[in-house]
């Protein structure tokens, strides 16, 4: 499940079984449900503010199977630019499926980005695969999402040529945590690189806008009980001079002052259950 501002922030419940006689303890269950509620000081997707730079609520919910199937929904407010009317959300769906390969776990699956009651071509579906494992005290993470060629990513002009168009995107990142010993702290490390259409779609939709960039983040998980406090610095490679064509639409506000891409600290605060 994608959690807030993009970053490498993984929250896992653990149910715990009674125990019985001689040690023994009852069967995992064949279901289980978890999910999170988050506030935070600003949505990042990609590295890019969905928000306007202003907070969001977000939350998802998750049912998972014990062959390794799941399932879920995750939904944040929207604000500026990426909105399309209606209540400005975004409510995505996500399915997929986690296997063990070697010493790591493999989870393949697709999310649909939906944007209800908004305006119409602005939905797309992602694929995506990820691979983690463990070195030492260390969590790696590879994924690659890719969506495929849809309306919603075509470059768009007002004119007979660009109607119908379609274009695809791919995104490729690597993801790192490591938890500090005997303390609450765990450290997070993003970086991601997007590659697809070098321009604005109908109604403005943009997965990569300017065509190419890179995204990272460092930052810092605290973590009480079903409470984590993520402190994040989040950039991107997306410059003023080859965002410019994308403005008013591109800034602060939408009046052409202050990038949306430019690096900031953002807090969320999340609670799991």
């Amino acid at each position: 499940m994608r959690l807030m501002s993009n970053t490498a922030v993984a929250l896992t419940i653990t149910l715990a079984a009674p125990a019985f006689a001689q040690d023994q303890t009852a069967p995992p269950p064949a279901i289980t449900i978890t999910g999170n509620v988050a506030i935070v000081s600003d949505y990042r997707m990609r590295g890019v503010s969905l928000s306007d730079t202003k907070p969001a609520i977000q939350g998802g919910i998750t049912i998972a199977h014990k062959s390794g199937l799941y399932g879920g929904l995750w939904a944040s407010n929207l604000a500026g630019w990426g909105t399309f009317g209606g209540p400005n959300l975004e409510l995505d769906a996500i399915g997929g499926f986690k296997t063990g390969v070697g010493d790591g776990t493999l989870d393949v699956g697709l999310t649909w980005y939906n944007y209800p009651g908004g305006a119409r071509l602005t939905d797309f579906v992602e694929f995506f695969g990820r691979y983690g494992g463990t070195i030492g005290p260390v969590s790696l993470t590879a994924g690659v999402y890719y969506a495929p060629p849809q309306l919603s990513l075509g470059n768009f002009a007002n004119t007979p040529q660009s109607r119908g168009q379609r274009q695809d995107n791919i995104y490729v990142t690597g993801d790192a945590t490591v938890g500090i010993p005997k303390t609450p702290f765990t450290l997070t490390a993003h970086i991601g690189n997007s590659t697809g259409n070098p321009g604005l779609g109908p109604n403005g939709r943009s997965v990569t806008p300017t065509g190419q960039y890179w995204d990272w983040s460092l930052g810092s998980d605290i973590t009480y009980r079903n409470l984590t406090l993520n402190v994040s610095y989040i950039g991107t490679s997306i410059t003023a001079r080859n965002s410019a064509y994308l403005l008013p639409q591109f800034s602060r506000g939408q009046n052409g002052s202050g990038s949306i891409a430019n690096g900031t600290v953002v807090v969320g605060l999340i609670a799991s259950f």
